[in-house]
């Protein structure tokens, strides 16, 4: 493993800390390879229900390392196709929490953006600044923030460049919850320890159904969520949990 990034386990949570501090964890290709790997690894550990990914107090990611691309062609970037790894992380079925403090900027806002819950610093600044450069957020950048916080302000970041605060974020829908820059770790891993006590199917198809509302019509999401809802039926967790609430105590589940 990669040293641009670290992992470790907390229970059923695991951790990637991204480990490039003296370059705002500039998300280098060797980073983004370290953390797919990473991510993909905890998603197949049974043991783990969800993952908290997390920079620094300075930053979480400033962006994409720039050196890797300041002299790229069109075809060095077509041929490459580096940002079609992205969409492994997409495929991720585990909850992933975003525990986001200072900087958090260009492929590293696309990065919390890709994550299920983004629990934010008080310091923390969101932004897609790639105008500034010449070219356009390309990770995601111009679809997921305009469907977080609606096409107006999302236009105003991506043509200005301007950066957003945390307590703006989440005014705006783009943030979780906002806490001190010495409590955002430390809420992140009990929003996440929260989340593993519940059904680990279930979470993991409720992940699923959410993330349908924005590629589905409203009547084709409703009827995919219905198909989810009575697919658990057929799990053990399921007929633990019901039979806890009627017996009035707390329900012990298993993942089956």
């Amino acid at each position: 493993m990669s040293d641009t990034i670290k992992t470790r386990t907390d229970g059923h949570v695991g951790i990637v800390t991204l480990n490039r501090p003296k370059v705002l964890n500039a998300l280098s290709y060797e980073l983004m390879d370290a953390l797919i790997e990473a991510l993909e690894r905890f998603d197949g550990d049974e043991d783990i229900h969800v993952i908290v990914l997390t920079g620094n107090e300075r930053a979480f990611a400033a962006g994409a390392d720039i050196g890797n691309m300041a002299e790229a062609s069109f075809l060095d970037m077509y041929n490459d196709n580096n940002l079609a790894r992205w969409l492994r992380i997409k495929q991720v079925r585990t909850p992933i929490i975003a525990a986001v403090s200072g900087f958090c900027l260009g492929g590293g806002c696309e990065l919390a953006m890709l994550c299920d819950m983004i629990v934010a610093s008080e310091s923390a600044q969101f932004g897609q600044p790639e105008i500034k450069i010449g070219v356009i957020p390309g990770a995601g950048g111009t679809q997921r923030l305009t469907r977080a916080i609606g096409k107006h302000r999302a236009m105003e970041m991506i043509l200005t460049g301007r950066f957003m605060g945390a307590q703006e974020a989440y005014e705006a829908g783009l943030v979780t919850r906002v806490v001190s820059k010495e409590q955002f770790l430390e809420e992140a891993m009990r929003l996440a320890h929260e989340i593993a006590t519940r059904p680990p199917v279930a979470v993991k198809l409720a992940k699923e159904a959410v993330l349908k509302a924005h590629d589905l019509s409203l009547s084709d999401g409703l009827e995919y969520e219905r198909k989810l809802f009575y697919s658990l039926f057929a799990t053990e967790d399921q007929k633990e949990g019901m039979k806890a609430f009627l017996e009035k105590r707390d329900p012990k589940f298993k993942g089956k």
